[in-house]
């Protein structure tokens, strides 16, 4: 019993005489990531590049560099939602890159055009949670979109600037319409 009790000390010590810069060496930002500081100099600035960099026309390339830049390392992007004639709900966990992958063909050539209408903003500290009920268009003029949802992300300031950390959305359905609260101004 003391050997074990011995052993769980240590551990434990080892644990607590990590310094913290080994800690932070983790999950510390790589300095190459360069974001226009207009980009990300406030929760309303990320969100709007966000939504930027990924609308454009039929045909345009996009900016996947400035897309990447507003992501720390690690961050996510996970759609949520059943797949047609399926039951299950279901969630994609996918990186920046693996993002880029998937969506870059779609919205390259059908065009694509996504804005925040409405926002709902919690913030703690460093922190921020915001619920951006979305719309999606082929073309900016459309009358209507052709999908709506509700993108919830989580952000965090690191004392410079504001980095997205997951996108976790779901697109409105019939049977699960995006309620009158987050469709607020």
């Amino acid at each position: 019993m003391n050997r074990l009790l011995a052993v769980l000390l240590l551990c434990t010590s080892a644990a607590l005489a990590q310094t913290p810069s080994s800690q932070s060496a983790v999950t510390a930002p790589p300095a190459a990531s360069q974001a226009k500081p207009e980009d990300v100099n406030s929760v309303d600035a990320i969100l709007a590049a966000t939504y930027d960099v990924i609308s454009g026309p039929a045909g345009k390339k996009r900016d996947w560099e400035r897309f990447r830049s507003l992501f720390y390392p690690g961050a996510r992007l996970i759609p949520a939602g059943k797949r047609p004639n399926e039951t299950e709900v279901r969630a994609r966990v996918l990186t920046p890159d693996e993002y880029i992958e998937r969506s870059a063909p779609f919205v390259e050539k059908e065009g694509f055009f996504e804005r925040g209408v409405s926002n709902k903003v919690d913030r703690y500290g460093n922190i921020a949670h915001v619920f951006s009920t979305y719309e999606s268009r082929h073309n900016a003029n459309d009358a209507q979109p052709f999908q709506r949802g509700i993108n919830s992300f989580q952000l965090v300031f690191d004392g410079k600037r504001w980095w997205v950390m997951t996108i976790l959305w779901q697109g409105e359905t019939p049977e699960n319409p995006i309620p009158a609260e987050y469709l607020k101004k």
